[in-house]
């Protein structure tokens, strides 16, 4: 009797992992939620397109219905479509679906650090202390009001500057917006034409729209390996050891000059705290929870309210009879000799609405910000193991037809009742909800407000396009919505 070689029994071998691996994932997705069927070791890697990610995962909300689940290599993820799923999970089942997943650039870079990327008591200290910071910093008080009046009216001189010629508001809105968040960190604003300023945005605005690219999910399949190789993960990580630096100089001489008595920002109170905790050995206040927060506060507050205002005026621009109906108000309400305050919105319904609408038609974050499981649950009658990756898709609630009549429209009147007031829906949700929901969302709020009421109570705004031929859809194939670049030209009203 012939013995099989050594070559043949190791393909039988080889051949009957794989059927018992099969068999054994076929058995374990009985209980899981429907969804494509994964190849083994590399799941549904083939069958996803990773350029159209947004769509593709609406897609399987029609498919496999509101909880379906899909595969990255040996790594589950849990995507959520509609608002009643959502609500169900992140309210209802808060606790659980309360952690970040452990995603590998974020790892590298923060090492398990600051307040988005946490979990667990680190999590809970940092964002208990953040948000307690910023409110006392003036978070929906008056005194951030005031930091962000003048800045709108600093974005207003430097539009007048441009006044008869046509320019791209992208960086302006995005000097504005990170002046914002300098004041409240730094406790200093930067003049728009400062050096070291326009370096540092050009770096965030750089690292940002890196993070969100689709290669950072393929890197996080092979972390280890692909870290080796060529890649744009290259330049990436040293724009974070660049960010680094910059903010360990701002600690340093925030450490020279800090009086315990009087605190000027956010890292003159992160250091009273640590002195306090000094002689507690498992302090979460240290220098690598601040370096990363305030990394993690620059990078999250300054690119998602700037690409609100970059929507909102491009849309304002493509329907200019409701331009004329906001200025209309805002002339009402504020007139032309002071500032708009936040205490002007409740005042200001029609304008409130259209601010909400271009909130929820530019959906600039469709995907959520990814969350995990902290334990076994279940939901909707499926398993759902502990540590799965859980993708909220904020774009299937903002877009739903149940909550807003014409949802792929541009239509204020989503947000108007009857008699012309502000109408809430619990489908509003461009901030996320749950214990995860965005620590800046009061200051985001405010910011959007304020600019943008400034901007038109000033000029009227023109494209270097008619109307009809304004394009507002996003730039294609981003895990992030932004628009797509446009002029614009301002004169004083």
């Amino acid at each position: 009797m012939e013995i099989p070689g050594i070559g043949t029994m190791l393909l039988v071998f080889v051949l009957t992992f794989l059927v018992t691996m099969w068999a054994k994932r076929k058995r374990q997705q009985s209980k899981f939620p429907p969804g494509p069927t994964p190849l083994p070791l590399i799941g549904n890697m083939l069958q996803i397109n990773f350029r159209n990610i947004v769509e593709e995962f609406v897609q399987f909300g029609s498919k496999y219905g509101p909880v379906s689940m899909a595969y990255l290599g040996p790594k589950k993820m849990l995507i959520l479509n509609g608002y009643d799923v959502l609500r169900e999970a992140y309210m209802e089942k808060g606790e659980v679906f309360s952690d970040r997943p452990s995603l590998a650039i974020p790892e590298m870079v923060f090492k398990g650090h600051g307040v988005i990327f946490t979990n667990g008591e680190r999590w809970k200290q940092m964002r208990r202390f953040t948000i307690s910071t910023l409110r006392n910093f003036g978070m929906g008080k008056r005194s951030l009001e005031e930091r962000v009046q003048e800045e709108a009216r600093c974005l207003g001189e430097e539009f007048q500057k441009r006044s008869g010629t046509f320019f791209d508001p992208t960086f302006l809105l995005s000097l504005a917006v990170s002046n914002v968040v300098c004041s409240i960190v730094f406790e200093e604003r930067y003049d728009y034409e400062d050096k070291d300023f326009l370096d540092l945005l050009a770096l965030m605005n750089e690292t940002f729209q890196m993070v969100t690219a689709p290669w950072a999910q393929m890197f996080d399949l092979a972390p280890n390996l692909l870290k080796h190789l060529p890649g744009p993960h290259v330049r990436l990580f040293k724009n974070f050891d660049k960010l680094r630096k910059h903010a360990m100089e701002k600690v340093k001489a925030h450490e020279e000059t800090l009086d315990e008595n009087c605190p000027r920002d956010y890292i003159d109170c992160f250091l009273i705290k640590m002195n306090q905790e000094k002689g507690n050995s498992t302090t979460e206040f240290n220098y690598e929870n601040l370096i990363s927060n305030l990394i993690q506060m620059f990078l999250a507050a300054t690119e998602t309210t700037s690409t609100s205002l970059r929507y909102a005026i491009i849309i304002l621009l493509k329907y200019p009879d409701i331009t004329k109906k906001m200025q209309e108000e805002i002339h009402q309400v504020i007139g032309n000799s002071r500032c708009p305050s936040i205490e002007d919105r409740i005042k200001m319904p029609y304008t409130d609405a259209v601010i909400h609408e271009i909130q929820r038609f530019t959906d600039i974050t469709p995907l959520g910000v990814p969350r995990a499981t902290n334990q076994d649950t279940v939901l909707r009658g499926y398993h759902i193991p502990k540590g799965v990756t859980v993708f909220p898709m904020i774009t299937s609630v903002l877009k739903d037809p149940r909550f807003f009549k014409n949802p792929k429209l541009f239509d204020p009147t989503h947000f108007l009742d009857e008699q012309g007031k502000l109408k809430k829906t619990e489908a509003f949700i461009p901030f996320s909800i749950g214990k995860r929901v965005c620590l800046g969302e009061g200051l985001a709020r405010m910011e959007i407000f304020l600019f943008l009421t400034y901007l038109l109570q000033k000029f009227n705004l023109k494209c270097d396009k008619d109307p009809e031929d304004i394009d507002v859809s996003p730039i294609p194939h981003s895990g992030t919505y932004v628009p797509k670049p446009y002029q614009i030209s301002v004169t004083l009203r």
